[in-house]
């Protein structure tokens, strides 16, 4: 299958559906939590999306690329740190954190070999 949009990246399509999942999950936090955790674990997961469709446009340039997908890693591990916080918190069960971080150890190894192999990922 060609590549035509950042959508078509399997990467990408994990990352969007965690966020959405960290979205409809954090609906239960407390209020008071609102501008808060609830905000940061959204605003980074929703990040991690966001940055690879950037570096997909960036691609044509090999460092532009490169620094985008060192920017979803660094989104994806403090979204982790959230999930941590949320756990410890008693506002989400230790298997949804679970399964989450793992989604994001996942992408962040996808992120990894992207950010190894710029070249391949040229238009």
């Amino acid at each position: 299958m060609k590549i035509r949009s950042h959508k078509d990246l399997l990467i990408y399509q994990k990352s969007f559906r965690a966020a959405m999942d960290i979205f409809h999950l954090s609906k239960s936090f407390p209020k008071e939590e609102m501008y808060s955790l609830t905000d940061q674990v959204r605003r980074s997961s929703r990040s991690v999306a966001a940055n690879l469709a950037e570096a997909f446009r960036k691609r044509q340039y090999p460092r532009s690329f490169v620094a985008k997908l060192v920017d979803c890693e660094c989104e994806a591990a403090e979204t982790q740190v959230w999930l941590d916080f949320s756990v410890e918190c008693n506002y989400l069960g230790h298997e949804e954190a679970a399964r989450l971080t793992k989604e994001y150890d996942e992408i962040i190894a996808m992120a990894l070999i992207m950010k190894l192999n710029p070249e391949q990922w040229k238009p």
